[in-house]
Order: C-alpha cells, then structure tokens, then sequence
C-alpha cells in the first residue's frame, strides 16, 4: 500500500511538472504570437503610412497640371483638405497626413502637406536673414556660414575644420550646402532646443526649396535682358512700342530686377544720337509699364538665365515670422501681406505685393530675386494606424514635382 502511495505521488509530481512546461510552452508561445503579430500590425501601419505619402504625392501632382492648364499659381488645396486626408480608411486600418498650423492659422492640426517654398532656405539665406532668427547670435551666424561655404577660412566668430576636429568624437564641416535641418545641430552653437524648441528654427527653415524659372502656364519665362523685339511682343500686354523702349532702356543699362521695367521711359522715332540704337529714350515724360500692367506680365518675364533658383520663398505660403525675416520687411509689414492674401486672395504673381499698402516699387525691387507666388517642393507627413491594436507607424517625405514626375528628395521613418 505505501509502495503504491509512493507511485502516485511520483505520477502527481510528473503531472506538475508537465504541467508547468506546457504551461512555459504555451505562455512563450503566446508571447511569440504576440510578438509577431504586432509587427505585423506595424508592417501593416506602415504600409498605411505609404498610402497615404503615395495619396499625397498623386494629389500634388493633380494640382500642380490644374494649376498648369488654368495657368493659376497657387490654390491651396492640398494644404487643408480634411475630405482626402483625415483618416482615410483602408483594411484594417487608416491613414492621415497632417501638418501644424502656422501662427495666423486657427487650427494646430491641419490635414494636409506643407510646402518648403514657405521656409527659409538655410544654405540662401544672408547673415542678416540669419540675424533675425529669435535667439541667432553673430557667432552662429558665423559658424552657419563657415559650415555651407567651399573652404577652411574662418570667419570672425565662427568655426572651421580645426574647431570641429578638437570635439569628441571629432567630425569635419561639410563646406557646402546642408544637406537636412538637422545638420546645423552638428554647428558650433546651434542646441537642440534653439532649432526644435517651441518655435524653434526649424519651423522656419529648409534644405530643399526652389523654383523653376517658368511661368504659372509652365512656359519658360522671357529673359527682358536678351529677347528682341518680336520675343518681347510675344508676352500679352507688351506692345511693338514698349518693345521697343525696353530694348532702347537696356542698352544703357543692364536690368538688375523685372521691377526696373517700372523704370523704362517712352522712345521717340528721331535719329539716336551717339549711339548705334535707331530709337532715342526719353528723359521725361511717363514710364511706358504701369503698376497694373507690370503685375499681369511679371511672371512671364525674367532676367535670370538659370532654370533653377534655390531658396525661393512663397508669398502665398510664408508666415508673418518668415517673411520679417527677409531683407526691408518689417513685423507690420510681413502681417500686412498675410492679412492681403487672405482678403483678397492669392497673389497671382510675385508683382502682386505692388498691391498691399507699404510696398513700393524700390522694396520690391530689392524683394524680387527672393520671392515666389507657387511652390514646387513639399514635405508629407503621413501616419498609418491599425484599428484594433492601435500600432502606427509614421512616414516624412520631401518631394519635388514637375511636369514629368514627382521626385523624392528625402525620407524618414518611424519618426
């Protein structure tokens, strides 16, 4: 009896133990299936974030041909279009692309991209733009500049190859054009809560912005400085006779800006005197290209011979702080152009500033060569959820678009 009583406290000890490692086996592998089945749920949240980049990049590409072909510079439509970008579903999950608000936005969450063209381009931007940055020194100014140019000459303040090579661990200046944002926190001076605090740099700032030097039809702009006279006629609105005095205005002087058209006199028919022109400027009388006529033509006219121009800045996008930044424009100023385009609309060219009270024709002149009505560069910001486990993942994008396609300049994952 007690022999037998010894077997089944023995099978009961094994049974325990069995239990034990079935029970290990079955909870490892339920954590195993748990395991692999959330990240399948973030493949999955992935690829939703992917749809929605690759929705993004199709709606893009659909307003810049309809702004083509109604030779339109900017709507706005894919910068606050809650109907195709707010939780989008799909599968077992959705997607939305969202952007935040700027300062004179009601919204701090907006369904929609963001242009580059509405920032400051950190590898353009002058050491007096540079200055105007909230908490910008003269020695960052300095190291910023020393860090994008070509050589290992250090300007007073800043910081050169030396410098960096003394740091642990040591790195180079890259002595050419940022290639991120993110870069200038390897800059001497520049601090995490400087370029990402609470309105900090980097929401006022890009790597990526440029316009094509082409007008809101995507025909190639007429250089003023080099056309002849039937090129010149060729734009609407410009006449044989105001050919004519253009061509007789450049030959005395070179254009610096297509706001010097404001400038160019009427020509008379007598015999040129001193010079190999047939036409005679006039020293008085009325300028041949009024206000109203120079904004309808100032975006079919140039006097730049590159197709690219980097580190354009949109009129129709930029905020109060980014455009207060740019060379002759005030705090006032800057909220002057805003309140105009929201009252009024869109600038339908850069020319358009001509209409809002406190710029004339010396500060858009000296504004030109920096300003935009249209972007061509725009960042997604897309994030993919699973509905049941709530995995998500999100996916940043930087693209140009043009007529042929819709180029990715950067990418970033799981932000």
């Amino acid at each position: 009896m007690h022999r037998k009583g010894s077997v089944l406290v023995g099978v009961l000890w094994c049974l325990a133990l069995l239990s034990v490692v079935v029970i290990g086996v079955l909870h490892t592998a339920r954590l195993d299936l748990m395991v692999v089945k959330n990240q399948g749920d973030r493949i999955q949240a992935h690829y939703l974030a992917l749809a929605g980049v690759e929705k993004a990049k199709a709606l893009i590409y659909h307003d810049m041909l309809t702004r083509r072909n109604t030779a339109t510079s900017h709507t706005g439509d894919v910068y606050d279009n809650a109907k195709d970008f707010q939780d989008v579903e799909m599968g077992r999950g959705r997607f939305r692309v969202f952007r935040p608000g700027q300062s004179d936005e009601v919204e701090e969450t907006i369904f929609g991209v963001t242009d580059e063209e509405r920032f400051l381009n950190v590898n353009t931007m002058s050491a007096e733009e540079l200055t105007k940055l909230d908490g910008m020194t003269p020695e960052v100014v300095a190291a910023i500049m020393d860090w994008r140019d070509g050589d290992n000459a250090v300007s007073p303040g800043g910081a050169e190859a030396e410098y960096y090579a003394t740091l642990q661990p040591p790195r180079l200046p890259r002595n050419g054009p940022f290639q991120t944002i993110r870069e200038l926190l390897m800059v001497r001076g520049v601090s995490q809560d400087l370029l990402f605090g609470e309105m900090g740099w980097a929401t006022m700032m890009t790597a990526h912005s440029s316009g094509r030097n082409l007008n809101a039809s995507g025909n190639a702009r007429v250089n003023i400085q080099s056309a002849d006279e039937r090129t010149l006629t060729g734009v609407s609105g410009i006449t044989a006779q105001i050919a004519k005095a253009i061509i007789a205005s450049r030959s005395q002087e070179e254009f610096k800006s297509i706001a010097d058209l404001l400038e160019v006199p009427p020509v008379s028919n007598q015999p040129a005197q001193n010079t190999g022109s047939a036409a005679k400027r006039s020293s008085s009388g009325p300028r041949v290209i009024s206000d109203n006529l120079f904004i309808e033509i100032a975006d079919d006219v140039t006097v730049v011979s590159e197709e690219t121009q980097p580190g354009l800045v949109n009129i129709n996008t930029a905020s109060v702080e980014v455009l207060a930044c740019l060379k002759g424009i005030t705090p006032e100023l800057a909220q002057a152009i805003v309140s105009h385009r929201k009252s009024s609309g869109f600038f339908s060219s850069t020319a358009g500033l001509l209409k809002v009270p406190g710029v004339n024709a010396a500060l858009f002149k000296q504004l030109a060569p920096r300003l935009t009505a249209r972007s061509e560069t725009f960042r997604i910001v897309s994030e993919g959820k699973v509905t049941s486990t709530g995995a998500s993942q999100r996916i940043e994008a930087i693209v140009h678009v043009s007529r042929n396609n819709i180029k990715t300049l950067a990418y970033r994952e799981n932000l």
